[in-house]
């Protein structure tokens, strides 16, 4: 028999319009920040309801102009989630505040918000939620806790393009909102991110805060009035963004069917409980909180999305409307497909295994923020958040891109199983 193709855990894809789009920018003369990057802007302000957005060069400077944004400083802390690309910290020293980490709710891994609340000094400034692996923080007790204590919320929605809350996109609502367009999501630009804000006076800031504090260049000469960097978006970035951006919705709709096939060939008509008793690891929450893995049920998310996936135009670009008509509070758009696998399974000699008998990629997605050695060294340490710790040292991240088939989905499925099956022990 012959051995079967390598099937990564992602994969970036790029059709031909928009290699055409990038041929076209770098034929113009102007690849650095021009007219795409203000087209790229428009489009994804229209995406998000009309509000402000302004483009970086990553995800990571994102984040971090918008604390800067958000008037977080020394002396400031900031409550974040430690189950994340350290990045969602480091932005946190990066401006001179102190990271205050809350442990994750089991199941959604998600900050869990009764500690946010416990946590609470009279020195937060700010809640950085996670929206990990596209699946939203519960919005609204988040917004009704900052709104009590008169604390900004910066969302780390780096996952999160073309999730929903109450049938309304991430990003369409709430406060000072960071996405990112890095290689593996779901709209990339290679490198890259957006933040979406409030005001245009904090929009013309956080403009100015990506290009060296610039208020003004040209004929006129240059003024600079804020200490600024230099991550400011190009033309090149901009235009792979477009063509991506109108079908945001599509390729989240997609990913969510496959999420679904890949909860029905684990666990089935008897449910993820079962499958954790048969295999010992713990699936990913449902792509919305109304989803069953049920062979032939569906529901409303899952209606929508057979009426998404496929299309580029809409009410605004990506394919539909900034609010949606299902009944589910909360809807991922299945950036991830994760397990946490049980005790007896050694990570790493699964993804070995995985690649080695298997050829299939596997990756991870995140060891606990506080145990790397920058946060020992401030004090931070082993069993400080329980559950962000056992389910860094556990979580996998399965196969899950754009153009995969339902035959590749069953194929992974197929291989966890053997693996993680009592005749396969697997340790170290």
């Amino acid at each position: 028999m012959a051995a079967q193709p390598f099937l990564p855990f992602t994969k970036p894809e790029f059709d031909e319009p928009t290699i055409a789009a990038v041929v076209e920018v770098l034929r113009s003369g102007w690849v650095t920040s021009g007219p795409k990057v203000l087209e790229f802007e428009a489009a994804l302000s229209a995406y998000f309801g009309g509000r402000p957005v302004r483009t970086f060069s990553s995800g990571t400077a994102t984040l971090e102009v918008a604390l800067r944004v958000a008037g977080v400083g020394p002396g400031d802390e900031v409550i974040t989630s430690p189950l994340s690309w350290v990045a969602t910290a480091n932005v946190i020293l990066a401006v001179g505040a102190t990271p205050v980490f809350v442990d994750v709710d089991p199941a959604t891994r998600n900050l869990d918000l009764d500690l946010v609340e416990r946590a609470l000094t009279s020195r937060t400034r700010a809640i950085i939620p996670v929206h990990l692996a596209g699946l939203p923080v519960d919005m609204d007790r988040l917004y009704a806790l900052a709104a009590a204590a008169g604390l900004r919320v910066v969302e780390d929605a780096a996952q999160a393009i073309g999730s929903r809350w109450q049938g309304r996109r991430v990003g369409s609502f709430g406060d000072l909102v960071s996405f990112s367009f890095q290689a593996t999501k779901n709209v990339t630009t290679g490198e890259g991110g957006c933040l979406v804000l409030n005001d245009e006076a904090e929009a013309r800031l956080a403009g100015k805060l990506r290009l060296q504090g610039l208020t003004r260049s040209g004929a006129d000469g240059f003024e600079v009035d804020v200490l600024g960097g230099k991550s400011n978006m190009t033309d090149l970035a901009a235009a792979i963004g477009l063509a991506q951006l109108a079908k945001a919705d599509a390729i989240a709709a997609k990913r969510r069917r496959l999420a679904r096939r890949y909860l029905t060939a684990f666990a089935g008509g008897d449910g993820a409980a079962a499958f954790e008793r048969t295999y010992g690891a713990q699936l990913p929450p449902p792509p919305c909180d109304d989803c069953t893995t049920t062979p032939g049920a569906a529901c409303g998310c899952e209606y929508e999305d057979a009426t998404t996936a496929g299309a580029e135009g809409g009410e605004t670009p990506g394919g539909g409307s900034s609010t949606s008509t299902s009944t589910s509070t909360s809807r991922s758009n299945c950036h991830l497909f994760q397990l946490v696998l049980p005790p007896r399974v050694g990570r790493a000699t699964f993804i070995q295994q995985m690649r080695e008998r298997h050829q299939i990629g596997v990756g991870v997605h995140y060891p606990a923020i506080h145990l790397f050695q920058l946060y020992r060294a401030r004090g931070f340490g082993d069993g400080m958040f329980p559950v962000a710790e056992r389910v860094g040292r556990q979580i996998v991240t399965l196969p899950l891109f754009n153009s995969m088939t339902d035959a590749d989905v069953d194929r992974v499925a197929d291989a966890v199983k053997a693996l993680l099956g009592p005749a396969t022990p697997l340790t170290g």
